[in-house]
């Protein structure tokens, strides 16, 4: 494949002894100011933000440097454990093989040693004064620049490094920075969470964290329950206002000097519908109570909460043992993302790479992605609670990997179902990056929907229809696999008005999972099949059914 052996390679080859298997952060630690902690608050909901706000710029106008760093690889294999020079003799035995079977062994061998590699790596993301190229080997797989092609190294070198966007959308050396600093908690697994120490400054800071998410979906809830409620007062008080003012309002009787007229009967009708929002006023104003009152308590948790959080050690140790952990989790996350007849091979190489710069999962494309799939199914990030619906984008955890399929890892998190935020996994070198979003998408909303309907989960709301459906057909395999293929032809194919789901299905999503109502518009034009259920939403909601 390579017609000679790497330069980078041949120059460490001829003194192994060059790149010492333990050296101190330190020793090789860079200047380098084009890095940035990723924004505070990144991580935290805001119920108040709509929609994706729109990228106007993909890529940088100024590239940066790192990939033409003639010491990149070896500063990056620098200073980590065995792992590092085990790595470095296998990717050399694989760029220098010829069999093509002894090529595939050093193949498969490279997956386990580039995540033994890893796990040495990961825990180092919380320093800021870490070498770029550790965190650009972290976040693209690149582990030597020369095997990019000279457009891909211009492509990557474009690529903004800092979050711009505003949304939760992390790199894998950004989101191991995260779970380092304590902002994010360490995805959920089957197995225990490893013991902290008893009292020591970690244990504190990560239950303190806990308390704070907990609280924090009490808080945004009771605040959005508030607001709503407040928007509905002003909304009744207007027209209370308007019928007062109507009711008020008398013409000169002609003839009869300045005398007026009686009410007419149009504002004694006004009588009882005044009567009516004092009494709809009423009811508001109790449940504004307590709402009040609940948002009041929660903000004063809240505020003890950040004083105790700001008066913490700055100081903490990284618990190394959640860092692997979540290490762990990510490569079940990447096995993921691949499948088992998958390109698992995990170091960027250009063999494997065949995406278009729009079609690569870097951050810009993500979120542009997102929003194609939110201005098609509004309800796509929303979960509802108390019959007021909350937009919560998922934390989405940018993977490394030449896997076409994006997941949901969780749902929520399991200490605040109301208002946190859950995860998926999207690989950032797919064939098809709008498939894999839209595999995890629908992923995301089987599992929100089953967790809302819980033990009746095939009984009711959208999986319990679906799932009767399911049975209906006798089809053997994983409901929610039929579910997200099913999705994928309702995003790409019946948004357009071509009819690939069966009938029921259709039915089924449209009440569950509708379109935005521009699309729905569009729609009713193109076919009959649309027409009537677009005049079914039009007759529940005369029902006060919908």
């Amino acid at each position: 494949m390579y017609d000679e052996l790497d330069p980078e390679i041949a120059a460490l080859l001829a003194n192994e002894s060059s790149m010492p298997s333990k050296t101190s952060i330190e020793d090789v630690m860079e200047d380098d100011d084009s890095f940035t902690k990723s924004k505070d608050g990144v991580s935290e909901v805001d119920l108040s933000i709509r929609e994706f706000k729109p990228i106007t710029e993909f890529f940088s106008s100024t590239p940066s440097d790192v990939f033409d760093d003639s010491n990149y690889y070896k500063t990056a294999l620098t200073g980590e454990n065995s792992s590092a020079q085990g790595l470095h003799t296998l990717l050399t035995k694989y760029l220098t093989c010829q069999d093509p079977k002894d090529r595939t062994v050093y193949r498969q061998q490279m997956v386990n040693k580039y995540w033994e590699f890893i796990r040495s790596l990961a825990p180092k993301m919380g320093d800021l004064g870490l070498p770029k190229c550790k965190r650009m080997l972290m976040r693209f797989g690149v582990v030597l620049p020369s095997l990019f092609t000279d457009q891909q190294k211009d492509l990557f070198a474009s690529v903004f490094y800092e979050n711009r966007t505003g949304e939760p959308i992390y790199y894998l050396d950004e989101w191991f920075q995260e779970i380092a600093s304590g902002r994010i908690g360490i995805s959920a697994t089957d197995e225990a969470r490893p013991a902290r120490k008893s009292g020591s400054p970690t244990e504190e800071a990560a239950h303190l964290m806990q308390l704070k998410s907990k609280n924090s979906g009490k808080l945004q809830n009771a605040e959005n329950l508030l607001s709503s409620k407040e928007s509905q007062r002003s909304m009744v008080e207007a027209e209370l206002t308007s019928r007062v003012e109507q009711i008020c309002r008398h013409d000169m009787l002609i003839g009869l000097g300045n005398h007026k007229a009686p009410y007419t009967d149009t504002q004694k009708r006004m009588f009882s519908e005044i009567t009516e929002r004092l009494r709809l006023l009423s009811k508001i104003d109790r449940e504004i109570r307590g709402y009040l009152a609940e948002f009041q308590d929660a903000k004063q948790i809240s505020d003890s909460l950040e004083v105790k959080i700001s008066t913490a050690p700055t100081n903490i140790e990284v618990n190394t043992s959640e860092i692997n952990t979540e290490v762990d989790t990510v490569r079940q996350m990447a096995k993921m993302t691949v499948g088992r007849q998958g390109n698992h091979f995990p170091i960027f190489t250009r063999e494997y790479y065949h995406c278009t710069p729009r079609g690569t999962g870097f951050r810009e494309n993500v979120v542009d992605t997102m929003a194609w799939i939110e201005s098609i199914d509004p309800g796509a990030f929303c979960r509802i609670h108390k019959n007021v619906s909350n937009r919560i984008v998922p934390f989405v955890i940018l993977v490394p990997t030449y896997g076409d399929t994006g997941f949901c890892w969780e749902p929520f998190d399991r200490y605040n179902r109301i208002t946190s935020r859950g995860r998926i996994a999207i690989p950032m070198y797919p064939k098809d990056l709008k498939i894999a979003l839209l595999t995890a998408v629908a992923d995301l909303r089987w599992q929100v929907a089953k967790e809302k309907a819980s033990y009746y989960w095939m009984e009711e709301g959208l999986t319990g229809q679906y799932y009767q459906w399911i049975v209906s057909q006798k089809l053997k395999g994983d409901v929610k696999d039929f579910f997200i293929d099913d999705y994928v032809l309702w995003m790409t194919k019946e948004s357009d008005g071509v009819q690939r789901l069966d009938k029921e299905v259709r039915g089924i999503f449209w009440r569950h999972m509708p379109f935005a109502q521009d699309v729905k518009e569009k729609l009713k034009t193109r076919s009959l099949v649309y027409q009537e259920l677009y005049q079914r939403d039009l007759n529940r909601a005369m029902s006060d059914g919908y």
